[in-house]
């Protein structure tokens, strides 16, 4: 594979700003059902169930196509899949605005869940432009994109006021759009994509790009991810209905300190990347696992006449999202250097199982709660994910202890 650190006509930085503000927007139209779904729901009436439905299909959808987009990002390159996807999205979108049946709705969030499978493509993309040493950073930084969900929190309801659920679709799929035209325009193509387009590399067959999923190390990364990530993405939507359920919080202030979870646990990704890099992924992994168990142990204590405290439980639950958001850096620290020829099919594997916890969760929420009765009852779920994750490394590492010098965990 081309060197970045010796190949003077690549620009890393400016790739990675490209991808990182293309993969904010990305996010912020991914999770945008979060938002005009609420005007949609009054409007045509829809039920508790399709409502879910409705809101879910993107999350899905982007979750299982971040395979797909991955390999097709190791195969013709970043640069070409990353617009094209953008393109699709933001037509999906615009089309969204003229929907007016339940299954039109659920064929639009069909569409605007592609904007989710970008994440896939910018980790394959980022990656082929930065050495090993320097690819946690880098893939932190850009995992700092999932803010836009928090753009959409606090951008998206003004626009709906202002121009209705339409206009607010609309106007996200311009500035997509858009987005898509700026990224083609300012951005160049990965050094790997370059030399085969010089014919300084072989193409490689379909077999070669979805033969590492077979690894069982894919499955570990994965678990890990459907933690780090899944995890979080479900605390972040099930927080405020937690805080209201246990404390009595009134909703609007339960839906600002959600939002405030989300805003830190993506920024502080940047940092799990640079701690990744100075003192390697795994190390940063065994303190992201044993800090969330801890928590989440503490935090799946029965609630009621014997609850903490709200600002103890808030200051809990803001520990947990912050070794969180460093683990999934540490998670993707892994993949390029394990599988450098394979970093989309193996990044959009891993993100895929990660997206897909982010969907499932919540629905284990809310059933355990029905089942249980105890609020507390989704943290006893996180609570035996990351002590399943914990064990899991640490058997390997042990395992690997014992090998032959070499073998990588």
């Amino acid at each position: 594979m081309a060197d970045p650190a010796v190949s003077p006509a690549i620009h890393p930085t400016r790739a990675l700003v490209l991808s990182t503000g293309a993969f904010t927007i990305c996010f912020a139209v991914w999770t945008i059902f979060a938002i005009i779904g609420l005007q949609i729901r009054e409007t045509l009436s829809f039920s508790e169930t399709q409502f879910g439905l409705l809101v879910g299909m993107p999350i899905l959808t982007g979750s299982l196509i971040r395979v797909l987009l991955g390999v097709w990002t190791d195969r013709l390159g970043g640069r070409t899949v990353f617009t094209l996807t953008m393109l699709a999205a933001a037509a999906a979108t615009f089309l969204l605005s003229f929907a007016q049946t339940y299954p039109q709705f659920l064929l639009a969030a069909l569409g605007v869940g592609i904007a989710g499978g970008s994440f896939a493509v910018g980790v394959a993309y980022v990656s082929r432009f930065y050495p090993a040493g320097r690819q946690g950073t880098a893939l932190g930084i850009f995992g700092v994109g999932n803010v836009g969900a928090a753009v959409t929190k606090f951008a998206a309801p003004f626009l709906m006021l202002a121009l209705g659920w339409q206009g607010a679709a609309q106007v996200y799929a311009g500035v997509l759009a858009a987005t898509a035209v700026l990224f083609w325009w300012l951005s160049e193509e990965d050094p790997v994509t370059a030399a085969r387009s010089r014919g300084e590399a072989p193409a490689r067959s379909f077999a070669a790009e979805f033969a590492p999923l077979s690894d069982i190390r894919v499955l570990r990364f994965s678990l890990y991810y459907f933690f780090v990530f899944g995890g979080f993405v479900a605390l972040a939507l099930w927080l405020p209905r937690y805080l209201v359920g246990v404390y009595g919080f009134d909703v609007a202030v339960a839906g600002l300190i959600g939002a405030a979870y989300s805003i830190p646990g993506s920024i502080f990704r940047a940092w799990g990347g640079a701690l990744s890099d100075r003192h390697g992924a795994r190390a940063v992994l065994y303190w992201t696992f044993g800090v969330s168990a801890l928590a989440a142990l503490a935090l799946s204590l029965p609630t009621g006449q014997t609850a903490m405290a709200p600002a103890a439980f808030i200051a809990l639950v803001f520990v947990l999202g912050l070794f969180m958001a460093i683990g999934k850096a540490a998670v993707f620290k892994h993949i390029p250097v394990y599988y450098p020829q394979n970093v989309g099919a193996v990044g959009g594997m891993v993100g895929m199982i990660g997206g897909l916890g982010g969907f499932v969760l919540p629905i284990v929420f809310g059933w355990l709660k029905d089942a249980t009765g105890l609020w507390s009852s989704c943290f006893m779920v996180l609570f035996l994910i990351v002590a399943a994750c914990f064990a899991w490394m640490h058997l390997t590492v042990r395992r690997l202890d014992r090998a032959p010098a070499g073998q990588p965990a």
